[in-house]
């Protein structure tokens, strides 16, 4: 098979969780985004973008989009100062398909009242983030 080819299995990613940006100016980051772009900056140092979709008509879902100081480590291993999350509709599954297929999976998964969170690497080294949300988002 291809590489490019995707496996037939479940759902994977259902759209996007969150965008994740680092900097070593996050206050000056966040103003600028927040005075050029008009996105509206919370305390916590991000925002929760609200919609309703395909695979949630009847809930509330969100995007979060927030910056991080450029010395976090949450991003870790990955030297870049980025990050995505992906909403999936079963983390677990998910996780034990791609761990299947060979990706380097987190061996750790939190699970809270904000859904499930799971992490794997793709090919360039970047982190990714996989979360499943609660119910109803």
């Amino acid at each position: 098979m291809n590489s490019d080819t995707p496996v037939s299995s479940p759902s994977r990613v259902t759209g996007i969780g969150g965008i994740f940006i680092k900097s070593s100016q996050p206050e000056r980051l966040r103003d600028w985004y927040r005075r050029h772009l008009g996105i509206p900056v919370e305390a916590w140092g991000g925002t929760a973008f609200r919609w309703r979709g395909e695979h949630n008509p009847e809930g509330q879902g969100s995007t979060v989009w927030s910056i991080f100081d450029a010395a976090s480590s949450y991003f870790d291993p990955s030297p870049a100062p980025f990050m995505v999350n992906y909403r999936v509709a079963d983390l677990h599954a998910l996780l034990a398909l791609l761990r299947a297929e060979g990706c380097q999976v987190d061996d750790k998964v939190d699970e809270s009242e904000y859904g499930k969170f799971g992490w794997v690497m793709d090919p360039d080294g970047n982190r990714i983030e996989l979360w499943q949300p609660p119910e109803g988002q």
